[in-house]
């Protein structure tokens, strides 16, 4: 009995985590991720974006905002705040994935990336602000969010345990494509916004590029994404990312049909800070299609070897 008690106690006495703990955790680091864009967003969205002006500290004079700054200066050190938060559940999340009884060092290394990745996405918070708001910078602020949305996501599947399904490589080979096509359409909506109206401050400059012109090229290529995620649902037919794949369809139409909404209504404020989650759910249902489809093998290679294989006999 204590041999037994002393085998599930180790580092300073707590017990090894569970997969479902694990799993938990690295849910938790998708959670907190997409929570921080939103947040981010609402930022940019309330004019915020310099409620403190200057950074790490708030102002030259003090690491808190003071009264003068008004709401601004709440919104802007609130979701400074919320970083912290992040930063504790991702460290809660690599150190889970460390003690884990089932893990391995390409675990560790993916946990420790995300824990690693997000005090440098600060880092580029602060270059936002030290810039005024550069839109190009801000672009990469959020595609660093987002990246970090697929990788927490890719932590959970990988915890989960890989699918011994083969599928062909042609259906790899587009859903590959189409995770790509998904990145384009991601960073083009970053290029939208930023010469559009919600720069974050009344004096932040924009990209100078026309938004009505960008829009449209945005629109484009979410056409050939849809496309692409159609061909997807119809080469994975009969497969258990067949489910994935409609979701994702499904997921890029609802996102898809907001963009509009939102592009003829003169982008209010909710329907942005929604668009900027729905972004955040599509890279995590197509990383989660591209993890079961890509990192399987190939079911024509299966067949070769097979064939090979009764040949010999």
């Amino acid at each position: 009995m204590g041999v037994t008690t002393k085998a599930k106690r180790s580092w300073l006495g707590l017990r090894q985590p569970t997969e479902t703990s694990v799993e938990r955790w690295a849910w938790a680091a998708v959670v907190a991720n997409t929570v921080i864009i939103l947040t981010g967003g609402l930022v940019r969205l309330t004019g915020s974006g310099l409620g403190c002006p200057t950074w790490p500290k708030c102002t030259d004079n003090s690491f808190v905002p003071h009264r003068e700054l008004g709401f601004h200066g709440v919104i802007e050190f609130g979701n400074r705040m919320l970083t912290y938060v992040l930063i504790a559940v991702v460290v809660a999340t690599f150190v889970a994935i460390w003690r884990w009884s089932r893990t391995s060092r390409p675990l560790r290394r993916l946990a420790a990336l995300i824990a690693l990745g997000v005090p440098f996405q600060g880092v580029i918070g602060g270059i936002t602000v030290l810039t005024d708001l550069n839109p190009w910078i801000v672009s990469l602020h959020l595609l660093l969010s987002l990246l970090l949305v697929s990788a927490s996501v890719l932590l959970v599947v990988r915890v989960r345990g890989a699918t011994p399904f083969a599928f062909a490589t042609r259906a790899r080979r587009l859903v590959l494509a189409t995770y790509g096509m998904l990145w384009v359409v991601v960073y083009l909506g970053t290029v939208v916004t930023g010469s559009g109206p919600h720069a974050g401050d009344d004096e932040a400059p924009r990209n100078m590029l026309d938004p009505q012109v960008m829009s449209h090229v945005h629109a484009v290529a979410v056409y050939v994404l849809v496309a692409l995620t159609l061909g997807c649902c119809l080469l994975l037919r009969g497969t258990p990312a067949a489910r994935l794949a409609g979701g994702l369809l499904v997921a890029e139409l609802a996102q898809g049909t907001l963009g509009f909404v939102q592009y003829f209504t003169d982008l209010p404020i909710a329907l942005v800070a929604a668009h900027l989650v729905g972004a955040a759910v599509l890279v995590a249902v197509a990383t989660r299609l591209l993890v079961e489809v890509v990192a399987s093998r190939s079911s024509e290679v299966t067949d070769t070897r097979a064939s090979a294989s009764t040949s010999s006999h």
